[in-house]
């Protein structure tokens, strides 16, 4: 069976790795890959972007279904492509994917359904939104609109940030298109985890939970990224917690988008925020896996994830169960010289350990040239260490990153803190 896998970063370099697993692959192609993928055998990269390209493609090629990884293919409408030329697909529709392509259309659905999220109003014009701000006080938190590659939410912890923030968007444009409308939102205190489940348009599968790392530095200093390291299960969401997310945030959400007319299918990702008193709200929704969540939750999964997708595209996900790794899988980013503002590119990269039992590392930002493997992106690889407690995966992470070498390579040396502290 052949298998498409559309997208180039890390989160990709799992779901294929994760796929090529099944026996009855034959092939799996990604669309464009990266450097890690052109390197594993199992898996072949294919350089197509283009939607109806990729479409052409599965026809030619007989592919049996694809995954899409990333948001920007999925807000530009390639399900409705595939769907609308009778090719089999996992992921929401143009539509549906509003509730990650659209920050105003998630709270306005949110609000709408009663879900448990920030109070929030939207602007797009600059001295409404300045006024709003000192109207509210500091901390605030200033989204743009629409898809920013990570970059499109501040967290003003001062109102001279605040305002800043606005004027980057709306005065300044920075952001182009995505930035042209702006949501400000009530900071919401508390610990962050990630929520994801698969959905099928009505039958709602949860995956193991993970939490990651959004800051650049140690101690949760320095800017917001796309996140430098996750770690699954995530101790902070307990058996309780879970019940709740899915009765309040998550089944709310399906059904209501479902009532609204657009059925969700594909991954669904809810941000959370959970307070001291153990109260969760939804910070954010991504119609796709995290990244790097991703990573160590295929790490530990060991259910067929080939039959797990062909369950989510034939709508009977209520039918399958998955089988997890005991174990804690703890993956750290190693990022570009220069990440966030402007990485470094074509360092040369050196130093990766072969997949071991406890080990693998999957590659975001790298490419192949012959037998160069260079830097081409902020966040380059992600390492993957899997041990009986976090402690245990920390060490075997580390122990892999520090036979790495690039140039200005900069990674966190405290991935896992929270669970360290949790269990302390």
């Amino acid at each position: 069976m052949k298998i498409l896998v559309v997208g180039s970063g890390g989160r990709e370099h799992a779901l294929a790795w994760k796929i090529a697993q099944s026996p009855r692959i034959q092939t799996v192609y990604v669309a464009p890959g990266n450097g890690g993928t052109a390197l594993d055998q199992r898996l072949e990269n294919i350089n197509i972007t283009d939607p109806a390209e990729l479409a052409d493609f599965v026809v030619r090629e007989h592919v049996a279904l694809t995954v899409v990884g990333p948001e920007t293919p999925l807000a530009a409408g390639i399900v409705n492509i595939f769907r609308d030329r009778g090719l089999k697909i996992f992921g929401p529709t143009r539509e549906a994917a509003q509730l990650e392509s659209s920050k105003d259309f998630a709270k306005s659905f949110m609000q709408r359904h009663h879900i448990p999220t920030a109070e929030y109003q939207t602007f797009s014009d600059v001295d409404a939104a300045h006024q709003y701000i000192d109207q509210k006080g500091a901390p605030i938190v200033i989204k743009a609109d629409g898809l920013a590659a990570g970059k499109g939410v501040v967290v003003a912890m001062t109102l001279e940030e605040a305002h800043g923030a606005v004027d980057m968007m709306l005065s300044d444009n920075r952001l182009g298109d995505a930035g042209a409308r702006v949501v400000i939102e009530e900071f919401l205190a508390g610990e962050e985890a990630s929520f994801i489940v698969m959905v099928d348009g009505k039958n709602i599968l949860p995956l193991a939970t993970s939490q990651d790392h959004k800051r650049l530095k140690d101690d949760d200093q320095g800017p917001n990224t796309g996140g430098m390291g996750a770690y699954s299960p995530a101790p902070i969401v307990t058996p309780a917690l879970h019940a709740r997310v899915m009765r309040e945030i998550i089944t709310p959400t399906v059904q209501g988008m479902a009532k609204d007319g657009i059925p969700f299918s594909g991954f669904l990702y809810a941000g959370l925020m959970i307070d001291d008193k153990g109260n969760p709200k939804t910070l954010e929704f991504n119609c796709r896996m995290g990244d790097p969540e991703t990573q160590p939750i295929m790490a530990r999964l060991k259910t067929d994830l080939l039959t797990v997708m062909e369950h989510a595209v034939t709508g009977t996900l209520d039918t399958i169960e998955l089988e997890w790794d005991r174990r804690t899988a703890l993956g750290v980013v190693m990022a570009a010289a220069g990440y966030p503002d402007a990485p470094r590119k074509d360092d040369l990269i050196s130093g990766i350990p072969a997949e071991t039992a406890d080990t693998v590392t999957f590659h975001a930002g790298t490419t192949l040239n012959g037998e160069r493997l260079t830097t081409s992106g902020g966040r380059v690889l992600c390492v993957v260490g899997l041990g009986d407690s976090v402690k245990v995966a920390q060490k075997q992470a580390y122990n892999v990153i520090d036979s790495i070498h690039f140039s200005g390579a900069q990674f966190r040396r405290d991935i896992g803190w929270r669970a360290l502290k949790k269990h302390a």
